[in-house]
């Protein structure tokens, strides 16, 4: 019976869903919106590519959603700690599926103009950005302490099953409907998301006065991740391995440069990230108990920039394909580990603006690091721009190790033990686990 315990152990943890409604409902609502974004992203990549032939043209995807997220992101951590975060949220979302809708409007009008295209997909970002540093605090709120890290692996799994569905349902769709039905697809999810959030009860932030009244918090999220060893260690870490090493942009070009342009092997490539991190995500038992997670996150981390170096040098399919796997499942092990060790290590009255710098950070840093793929690779060649980008990774990551002690020594405090604020005071409060009031990346 024992050994039976700890074999369960090893995989998906999923108490989040059997305990918490709320969890649940928004899970079910956040997996279909991930869908629903995989299979534009998708049609956006391909659109751009049909306009410009260019990596520098799929690069500027990345810019187009990249500085939106800095600006936005920032705003939105502010704003989600001052008012209601499930009002941001709804409100976002909303405007999410408006931009979901102009899309499908530019496409069915024969738009173009890639500079409409990019406008639009950076309003629909926008939208995004500033709503995500309230989606982030979620979690924390919805379920106990030791259920935080598997709500967000849960989470972790399910934006992975869409990135390996969501380019597979997007070739169909655009093989078989054009590109309208995939932005469509789009817009279909983001209302089902729109109806989970619904269903959420209020999760106004606490400690900041925001339950009597309105108060604009004194703190920035910048300021307050400066202040704690731990916190820009890891988020230094993301980044290095995300700016530095990003690939989604190349692909098109490795696709073309190699494998003849099959638009199959580019919706393989996608896949075959989202396989590794599905894989990761099912044993992500291991990882979640583990208290180590500083370690964790750094180990993870340097593994996915010496995989993306790896697909740089192999011209073969099978060999390039388990590459991107192994990039996945680091990848999947790396944003769990951080997410639950910001979470934990913030306090509530915070989140909202420490979890706006790690947003900036998980999801700005990738669209950057693709810019910054693409403009490497028009200067030089597409494998010294994986190559490079990869290996520059593990050294900027091996630099945050050697540099951050706090970090490579940190272990999870027990379920008892509080975040104390920035000036040290403690504060409870931060952790409910009878309350079944929940996140997405």
């Amino acid at each position: 019976m024992r050994k039976r315990v700890r074999v369960r152990g090893r995989f998906l943890d999923t108490r989040p869903l059997r305990g918490s409604r709320s969890f649940r409902d928004l899970w079910i609502g956040t997996s279909v919106s991930q869908l629903g974004g995989q299979i534009a992203n998708v049609a956006v990549l391909a659109q751009v590519w049909d306009l410009t032939g260019s990596p520098v043209g799929t690069g500027a995807i990345g810019l187009a959603t990249g500085l939106p997220m800095v600006l936005f992101g920032l705003l939105g951590g502010t704003l989600a700690d001052t008012v209601d975060r499930r009002a941001v949220v709804r409100a976002t979302t909303a405007g999410q599926l408006l931009a979901a809708a102009g899309l499908c409007a530019q496409a069915l009008a024969d738009n173009r103009d890639v500079l409409l295209l990019l406008v639009l997909v950076g309003l629909g970002t926008s939208c995004g950005a500033l709503g995500a540093p309230a989606r982030r605090t979620f979690p924390v709120r919805l379920l106990p302490d030791d259920q935080v890290a598997a709500g967000l692996a849960l989470t972790s799994v399910s934006f992975q099953a869409a990135m390996l569905a969501g380019p597979a349902a997007a070739g169909l769709i655009i093989a078989h409907w054009d590109l309208p039905a995939a932005y469509a697809a789009q817009a279909v999810a983001m209302a089902v998301s729109m109806l989970a959030m619904i269903r959420l009860p209020a999760l106004r932030p606490e400690g900041t006065g925001a339950e009597g009244g309105r108060r604009r918090p004194e703190r920035g999220g910048w300021r307050i991740v400066l202040r704690r060893p731990v916190l820009w260690g890891s988020m230094a870490t993301d980044l290095s391995a995300t700016l530095l090493a990003m690939p989604v942009a190349l692909f098109p070009l490795v696709n073309e440069i190699r494998f003849g342009g099959n638009p199959q092997t580019l919706g393989l490539f996608l896949s075959a990230v989202a396989v590794g991190g599905i894989t990761a995500g099912l044993l992500s038992g291991t990882v979640t108990r583990r208290r180590r997670g500083g370690l964790v996150q750094l180990s993870a981390a340097g593994v996915w920039g010496l995989a993306l170096a790896c697909f740089g040098l192999t011209g073969q399919l099978w060999p390039a394909l388990g590459c991107l796997a192994v990039a996945g499942a680091a990848d999947t092990v790396s944003v769990v580990t951080r997410s639950a060790l910001v979470q934990r290590e913030t306090p509530d009255a915070y989140r909202g603006r420490v979890s706006s710098v790690e947003h900036v950070i998980g999801v700005a840093g990738p669209e950057l690091g693709n810019f910054r793929g693409g403009l490497l690779a028009s200067a030089t060649s597409v494998s010294f721009s994986l190559v490079f980008g990869g290996l520059s990774a593990v050294l900027a990551i091996a630099a945050v190790a050697a540099t951050n002690a706090p970090l490579r020594a940190y272990r999870t405090r027990s379920a008892a033990a509080k975040p104390t604020a920035p000036g040290g005071r403690r504060r409870g409060g931060d952790h409910r686990p009878g309350l079944l009031i929940r996140l997405q990346p």
